[in-house]
């Protein structure tokens, strides 16, 4: 009988089943972002580019004046005895020639991993955070420097900016050689190596020096936004040095937009 009762018309059939293809759609699932697993803890990035900077900055303060394995009065007693009276002012200058080489570099036609406005920008960053960091350190543990000169020994300037200028040379060019670092990293270790045979600083002042200037470029590029693969920003911004036989002296920057 039921079968038999009084027929719908053919438009409220319509509504009733576009209804249910409403409903129906109501309780679809549809995932917004994909679902991916957390990656353990030793993969992270910031953890990966610490370990050496820790275990430099570790070692270093462990062997503060005659305390850990080879200490710094043993390292000082080891360089005095090796270069006696020995002194050098190429420190105050090679701390920089890793940037020189970077220049060098690009001068020569080989590209680097960033366009030169995110490199720029790379550098300054890293500059920011050895500069303060490294002024931090110093002022908090004012220890004294070997030659009695000053209190803020620890951990050795120099060498922090050398290594950083190493470190972005490494980082920038190691896909075209690995020997560009090679070389910058040679120049900063002979940096920290002069701070000692001058007697400005510890050993344990330089090793914990390197681990700065690492990890200050570690960080810039960890925390820099450009994205790497699109279109290059500043490949046609150059930066020469201007000089006349008057004297005078400036910066010439010119650009050719695309």
């Amino acid at each position: 009988m039921a079968l038999l009762g009084r027929p719908q018309s053919a438009a409220a059939c319509v509504q009733d089943t576009a209804s249910i293809a409403v409903l129906d759609t109501t309780w679809q699932f549809k995932p917004t972002k994909p679902i991916t697993e957390s990656q353990p803890f030793y993969k992270n990035k910031l953890f990966c580019a610490s370990i050496v900077p820790a275990i430099l900055i570790t070692y270093g303060a462990s062997t503060i004046n005659s305390h850990g394995i080879y200490s710094s009065y043993a390292a000082r007693a080891d360089v005095q005895r090796t270069f006696n009276t020995t002194r050098t002012r190429i420190d105050d200058y090679l701390q920089f020639a890793p940037y020189l080489e970077i220049g060098a570099v690009l001068v020569a036609g080989v590209n680097s991993r960033d366009d030169r406005l995110n490199l720029g920008l790379v550098v300054l960053k890293s500059e920011l955070i050895m500069l303060s960091s490294v002024y931090l350190v110093k002022t908090l543990t004012g220890l004294e420097r070997p030659d009695e000169s000053a209190r803020n020994s620890f951990p050795s300037g120099h060498t922090a900016q050398a290594f950083l200028a190493a470190t972005i040379v490494h980082t920038e060019f190691r896909d075209k050689s690995q020997w560009y670092g090679v070389g910058a990293y040679a120049m900063a270790s002979t940096v920290g190596v002069c701070r000692m045979i001058n007697n400005k600083h510890w050993q344990s002042d330089v090793v914990a020096g390197a681990g700065f200037g690492i990890l200050s470029a570690h960080l810039a590029y960890l925390s820099h936004r450009s994205r790497w693969g699109r279109k290059p920003i500043g490949r046609d911004v150059g930066v020469l040095p201007l000089w006349s036989p008057a004297g005078g002296t400036g910066l010439s920057l010119t650009w050719q937009p695309k």
